[in-house]
């Protein structure tokens, strides 16, 4: 299995984030990937609600969607997360990551369901759950390599999610992310490594990188660092903070070679308490 990770700079115009994205595929597929994964918000980063409602749409109506199925051909594609339009009650919109196979197919769709409520300084927070209505339900996938188990940006730090992903089956966790340069730089390779350990998952995590925004929001830094984990924990690809694609050929054997090394999926215990 070949992936192809696309670490972005998303603006707050879809159409120019489009053409970077059905670029990537092009190229992807001259290289020979089996799929392609892109970061969260691929389609639009903005911190404006007012320009989000102007430029986005429902899932059925969503340009950048539509395209990426069109131009599959062949080639799998995670869409790490769109932001669309829903037709809740208080206008809030969905982060949603979307699997689309090689007839261009959606395989499966993924809520994001933790939200970036955080003050990381003075001069840095974000409230995601603003704008942004939280998911309810942990996805998981058939492809023709295994089973991928979805997740998005900040669900990174919940455990218990990836662990009840790989106790129903994933061999492949992924992690799309527009991560925060300070808690990139202080906790993202450390989470990536420890979700792949404790899970013995290979772990992908296309990243944005880079200064977005400007004329329709606050200005917003994101860690970059594209990276694809190995089920024992080593960083098999890195892509530090330069935009375009990273190619990894993934060996699906190492899998059962890190879980039959350390069983620790099968080792869980009842307990009460504190």
């Amino acid at each position: 299995m070949r992936v192809a990770l696309l670490q972005m700079t998303s603006g707050d115009d879809p159409a120019a984030n489009r053409e970077t994205i059905l670029t990537a595929m092009e190229e992807a597929r001259a290289i020979g990937a089996d799929m392609l994964l892109t970061p969260e918000v691929s389609n639009c980063l903005s911190s404006s609600r007012t320009h989000q409602n102007a430029v986005l749409a429902l899932e059925e109506e969503d340009e950048t969607l539509a395209a990426v199925q069109a131009a599959a051909q062949g080639l799998w594609v995670l869409l790490g997360s769109l932001a669309v339009k829903t037709e809740d009650a208080d206008g809030r919109f969905a982060n949603r990551s979307f699997l689309i196979d090689g007839t261009g197919s959606i395989v499966a769709r993924y809520d994001k369901m933790h939200m970036f409520d955080v003050t990381l300084s003075d001069t840095e927070s974000y409230r995601e759950s603003a704008g942004y209505r939280p998911g309810t339900q942990a996805v998981l996938a058939d492809t023709p390599w295994g089973k991928i188990g979805l997740s998005i940006c900040y669900d990174l730090r919940f455990a218990y999610l990836y662990r009840a992903l790989a106790k129903a089956g994933a061999a492949f966790l992924t992690v799309p992310a527009a991560f925060a340069v300070p808690t990139g730089k202080a906790h993202w390779h450390t989470l990536l490594r420890a979700r792949a350990i404790e899970t013995g998952c290979f772990v992908f995590a296309p990243a944005q990188v880079g200064r977005h925004g400007g004329g329709t929001g606050a200005l917003r830094e994101t860690y970059g660092h594209s990276l694809v984990v190995a089920p024992w924990g080593e960083v098999l690809a890195d892509a530090g903070q330069e935009r375009g694609l990273t190619f990894v050929d993934i060996d699906p054997a190492q899998i059962e070679k890190a879980r039959h090394r350390v069983p620790a999926l099968t080792h869980d215990r009842e307990f009460t308490g504190p």
